[in-house]
């Protein structure tokens, strides 16, 4: 499967690389676990990773509407982007994804989420994301730690022990 480029966002071709700007939410529930996806390269089934809920803003649209946004395609959990705290964290990724080369500017918005539920809904989901996505479970920094997939950011298990400890300090810090 070639995902075409306009099922991924705003990507632009810059040199071979493709660029987008993302948005993720670290989501954590009432019991201080957070909800994170499990990948698969579509290309290389053996290149699997687990993230949080997010992806490409859409043209002029901002970081917090993009990301609540996202989370709601992905899992059906509904937030106000004012309920989100940051951006907690930003990184540059570069990455292979469907045999093409990557380049996504993120960041990261913290929430809180108090009605969770059990029941997580990936109704809407893209193709790209059915292709790609196998799982998506709340777990705990614990947990996150324990998985032996690549976790991106890596720093995420130690990100969500600060924000569930003491919450958002103002600093949005660069991550891997």
């Amino acid at each position: 499967m070639t995902a075409d480029a306009s099922d991924l966002g705003e990507w632009r071709d810059d040199d071979g690389v493709w660029f987008r700007r993302a948005a993720r939410v670290i989501a954590a529930d009432a019991e201080g676990r957070v909800l994170v996806m499990r990948g698969v390269d579509p290309a290389a089934h053996d290149h699997v990773w687990w993230i949080t809920p997010g992806g490409g803003l859409e043209p002029d649209e901002d970081e917090r509407s993009g990301a609540v946004r996202e989370l709601y395609e992905e899992s059906g959990i509904r937030l106000d982007p004012a309920e989100l705290a940051g951006p907690v964290a930003a990184r540059s990724a570069r990455f292979s994804f469907d045999g093409r080369p990557y380049r996504q500017d993120e960041v990261l918005f913290f929430a809180r989420v108090v009605d969770a539920g059990e029941e997580l809904d990936t109704t809407g989901w893209t193709a790209v994301e059915r292709a790609s996505l196998t799982e998506l479970r709340w777990c705990t920094a614990d947990e996150l730690d324990a998985v032996s997939e690549p976790i991106y950011p890596p720093a995420l298990p130690s990100i969500v022990r600060g924000l569930l400890d003491r919450g958002w300090d103002g600093v949005a810090r660069t991550v891997d």
